[in-house]
């Protein structure tokens, strides 16, 4: 198979590799995957670059990256249902505790982590549903039901935002999005009940204002330390604030008494270890507003294998407006 990898850390033109391998025999309970699509997300980038927490080696065996994709299981190994050869699924965690990941004509991983794609949903969506996919739904409906409720997302025309604004209208809340420019044009397409820039001299102020002076029930949020003071001074008694980032400020002084006077639930999601009952909650959740035409999943541009670099580069750049997919291979 062709596949694209790394030995060492360095940027994207430097050290990405398109090389002959031979594809891996599926093991009890495997599955092989002939993919089409390979997402690129930033911890991919981070990764191959050496900038992820934990990333220390400097010479080390090959790496295909990527975690997300899609394609067609081709062959099973003992313990896998038969029939599974031929469905089309989705790949989470491809590139997680493991070596070989997404970024390759196939990859060979545990069954459940190959979801069944549902009839009518196209290989780049299904691309697109491992880590943004998983963690918008998860940062949504992690801490219950939002139907009834005012959910706030941060950074809303970023992949993971958009899709968790469409989730969170889905799921019946009040959403209040924050996003500027071009984006803030984007993310009020999807409906949403205010959309306020984040760039805001006082942007709590700006929050409350746009929910009526009503405080939020529930905050998603991709820069949980740049944000945690208008976070607290926004957050309902007993309200949720779910970070799943925090780059700008990664390490922040929490605010904790008043954190505390409102008996907030602080939530920090990692979409890698989710718990079995968390990620089937959130497939089943994806599933259903998939199936309900409740869910948009925008690409930005697809790439040719050969192109890896410039996919890499293209995250790297960010000031995107959907998802950036590396095809691997056909549809």
């Amino acid at each position: 198979m062709k596949a694209v990898t790394y030995t060492r850390f360095g940027a994207a033109r430097d050290v990405l590799e398109l090389v002959e391998m031979d594809t891996v025999s599926p093991g009890d309970g495997e599955v092989v995957v002939r993919l089409a699509y390979s997402g690129v997300n930033p911890s991919d980038v981070k990764r191959r670059a050496g900038s992820r927490p934990g990333m220390t080696a400097a010479d080390f065996s090959p790496v295909i990256p990527h975690s997300d994709g899609a394609g067609v299981i081709e062959a099973v190994g003992p313990g896998v249902d038969k029939d599974r050869i031929g469905q089309r699924v989705w790949i989470w965690n491809g590139q997680w505790d493991r070596d070989f990941g997404t970024c390759a004509e196939t990859i060979t991983l545990p069954g459940a982590q190959a979801v069944p794609l549902l009839d009518g949903i196209d290989l780049k969506t299904g691309a697109v549903l491992g880590i943004p996919g998983l963690t918008a739904c998860h940062t949504v409906f992690n801490g219950g039901e939002v139907a009834g409720k005012t959910v706030l997302v941060h950074g809303a025309a970023g992949t993971v935002g958009f899709l968790a604004v469409q989730l969170a209208k889905w799921g019946g809340a009040r959403v209040i999005a924050t996003a500027r420019g071009a984006g803030a044009d984007r993310v009020r397409k999807l409906g949403v009940d205010a959309v306020v820039d984040f760039t805001a001299p006082n942007l709590a102020d700006a929050i409350l204002a746009a929910n009526n002076g009503a405080p939020i029930d529930r905050i998603i949020d991709p820069e949980f330390g740049a944000n945690i003071d208008t976070n607290t001074d926004v957050i309902a008694p007993n309200g949720e604030i779910c970070g799943y980032g925090s780059v700008l400020d990664p390490t922040p002084t929490l605010p904790f008494m008043p954190l505390m006077f409102k008996a907030v639930t602080v939530d920090l999601a990692l979409v890698y270890i989710l718990t079995d009952a968390q990620r089937s909650v959130a497939i089943s959740r994806l599933n259903a507003a998939l199936q309900e035409g409740a869910l948009n999943c925008p690409i930005e541009q697809v790439f040719a294998l050969t192109e890896t670099a410039q996919a890499h580069e293209a995250v790297e750049a960010g000031k995107r407006s959907g998802a950036i997919l590396v095809q691997t291979g056909a549809e």
